[in-house]
C-alpha cells in the first residue's frame, strides 16, 4: 500500500498534534498511516547527498545534480554544509528556489538536530515547514558501558516525544539515520524498534542505510531489520562495502562503487517494493572519491567525480527497475 500525506487535513493535523502532546503527558502515541509520498505510487525518485557535493554551490550545485540525471538533492543543512544552522532562514529558500528552477526536488534535509534543544532547530523546522520539505534526518545518540541499553532507551524517549510534538507542530518529520559501529544507537535497529514504539512514524520514523544496517546484519540480519522497522522506514539511503582488512590486519568496512561490493540490493529492493515505501532515497558516495566522499570543498577533476557518481546512479536506476520501482 503506498504511503499517502498524513497532514493533509485538519483532523488530520489535530489528531498528530493531540497525540505528540499526549506523549509529553506520558501517553502512548496512536499510530497513523505512513507520511506524504513524494513521487508516484510503486516508483522511487533519487537524491543526491549533498555532502558530497560541496565543491560547488548554488546553481552550478542544481545544474551538476540535473546533468547527471538526478530527481532531487538531499541538502546537508548543519555546520559545514550547503546552509549553515544560524543562517537557515536567509539561505536555504533561495538555495532551494534555485535547485527547483533546475527542475530537481529537495525531498529532505541533513541536520544536527538530535532534540528540541539542538542549536536552530525549531529554525530549521518551520523554514522546511514553509517551503514544503516533510523530511529531515536527525539523530546521532550513543551508548555509554555504566549505563544498561534499556535505560537509555528509556531516557531517550522524552527527548523524542518533545521533537515529536514539534515535528507535528511544523507538518515534518524526523528520520533517524541507521549507522554501524561501536556504541552507535540504531546501529542494530532493534533498539529503534524499541524506543519509536508507540510513537506516530510520522513525525519520527527511520532513515534506514542499507549499506550500514548489512555492515551490522551481513547474511540475515538486515531483512530481519528491515522488516521489525515496517511503517517507521520514512527514508532509504544507499551504498555498498565488502569486508576488508587494514594496515593492522584488522577487519574493517569498506566502502565501494554501487555493485562492487556485498549488498543485496536485488533483493532489498524487492522487500522495498513490497512494502509500499514511497519516501525520500538517497545516494551516497562513501568510498574513496577525491575527497568528495568526505565533503571536500576542492577535487581536483570534477568531471571524473560526475562520471563516477553516474555511474553509480544508473547502476542504482537498475535495481530499481528490475524491482519495478522506476
Amino acid at each position: 500500500m503506498a504511503e499517502r500525506e498524513v497532514f493533509g487535513n485538519s483532523s488530520s493535523r489535530r489528531a498528530v498534534i493531540k497525540s505528540s502532546a499526549a506523549a509529553l503527558l506520558g501517553g502512548t502515541l496512536v499510530r497513523s498511516a505512513p507520511s506524504n509520498s513524494t513521487t508516484e505510487p510503486g516508483k522511487l525518485k533519487v537524491a543526491i547527498f549533498s555532502k558530497h557535493l560541496l565543491f560547488l554551490q548554488g546553481p552550478k550545485l542544481a545544474q551538476a545534480a540535473a546533468d547527471m540525471g538526478f530527481d532531487g538533492i538531499d541538502l546537508a543543512v548543519r555546520k559545514g554544509g550547503h546552509v549553515e544552522p544560524e543562517n537557515v532562514k536567509q539561505q536555504l529558500p533561495a538555495l532551494v528556489a534555485i535547485i527547483r528552477e533546475h527542475g530537481l526536488e529537495v525531498p529532505m534535509l541533513t541536520t544536527d538536530i538530535a532534540d528540541v534543544d539542538s542549536l536552530y532547530a525549531e529554525d530549521i523546522l518551520q523554514c522546511m515547514s514553509e517551503l514544503n520539505i516533510r523530511h529531515y534526518r536527525w539523530g546521532g545518540f550513543k551508548y555509554s558501558d555504566d549505563v544498561s541499553i534499556p535505560t537509555t532507551l528509556e531516557k531517550l524517549k522524552p527527548r523524542v516525544a518533545k521533537l515529536a510534538a514539534l515535528n507535528a507542530r511544523y507538518h515534518v518529520g524526523a528520520m533517524y539515520h541507521t549507522h554501524s559501529g561501536f556504541d552507535v544507537v540504531g546501529a542494530p535497529i532493534w533498539d529503534l524498534h524499541e524506543l519509536l514504539a508507540g510513537f506516530d512514524p510520522a513525525a519520527v520514523g527511520v532513515n534506514y542505510d542499507i549499506g550500514h544496517a548489512t555492515v551490522e546484519g551481513g547474511f540475515g540480519g538486515w531483512i530481519d531489520s528491515f522488516r521489525v522497522t515496517g511503517p517507521y522506514v520514512r527514508g532509504i539511503a544507499v551504498k555498498d562495502f565488502l569486508w576488508e582488512k587494514n594496515g593492522r590486519g584488522q577487519w574493517r568496512p569498506a566502502w565501494k562503487p554501487l555493485g562492487e561490493g556485498m549488498v543485496n540490493f536485488p533483493r532489498f529492493f524487492h522487500m522495498v517494493k513490497a512494502s509500499g515505501f514511497s519516501g525520500p532515497l538517497q545516494l551516497h558516495f562513501e568510498y574513496p572519491l577525491e575527497g568528495a566522499d568526505d565533503g571536500s570543498k576542492q577535487v581536483r577533476d570534477p568531471s571524473h567525480v560526475f562520471s563516477v557518481m553516474t555511474r553509480d546512479l544508473k547502476q542504482l536506476r537498475s535495481y530499481l527497475s528490475q524491482a519495478g520501482l522506476a
